[in-house]
């Protein structure tokens, strides 16, 4: 009788702990690794607790440590590395230090297949053509209400990619970054549209080159 008694006890014992150990999915009775099972994001706008996370990598405490960057070192999949000059004191736009540092640094990406080199057009003509024109011309539609606004076809042939790429990043001048409207790629492909609309360098040595006369070969009677 005490066994039989023993035995139900214990079987009561363990269907009460099973079923109060498991009356929520959501809040489990252990967890083996608490920080993979409560993920610590938020929403991208959503207000920030500061009582959990802080910015302030000198005064983290209890708190956690959180400042919307990624990892140092990392990129995200499929984007370019980042372009390793940077602005500073002893390479101002026209420094001869920026533009060997620019000189060095080649385009990346291949050579644009047709939908590549379309889709590079379409960037440019939002982007730039508004105030370069759509030839690179310096003629576009906000280019007299700026002011200052140059010839890409002119002045490209003498800047790198590397440089042009620079430009299109920091800004100069009258023209600021556009890092934020366009990503790497986008700003290299840019780049290599830009080519396109500078002059043939054999049309330009032709129409250096003087006409001969055609009179001066047979002479004069």
């Amino acid at each position: 009788m005490k066994r039989h008694n023993l035995i139900t006890a214990v079987l009561i014992t363990a269907i009460i702990v099973s079923v109060s150990s498991c009356d929520s999915k959501r809040q489990p009775g252990k967890i083996y690794m608490p920080d993979m099972a409560y993920s610590r994001a938020y929403e991208t706008y959503a207000e920030r607790n500061d009582s959990i996370f802080t910015m302030d990598a000198a005064n983290i405490g209890k708190r956690i440590f959180y400042n919307n960057l990624p990892v140092a070192g990392t990129i995200k999949r499929g984007e370019l590395f980042p372009f390793s000059v940077v602005p500073s004191k002893t390479n101002g736009v026209d420094s001869n230090a920026l533009i060997n540092l620019t000189a060095s640094i080649k385009n990346p990406l291949p050579a644009l297949s047709a939908v590549d080199s379309a889709e590079a057009g379409r960037l440019f003509n939002i982007n730039c053509a508004v105030c370069h024109g759509a030839k690179g011309e310096a003629n576009g539609p906000l280019a007299p209400k700026i002011g200052g606004v140059k010839s890409i076809v002119a002045g490209s042939p003498g800047y790198s990619d590397g440089r042009i790429f620079y430009v299109m990043t920091y800004g100069q001048n009258n023209m600021g970054s556009y890092a934020s409207q366009l990503d790497r790629k986008q700003r290299w492909m840019i780049v290599q549209y830009i080519r396109t609309l500078e002059p043939k360098k054999d049309a330009s040595a032709a129409a250096a080159t003087p006409a001969k006369d055609s009179t001066a070969a047979k002479g004069t009677k």
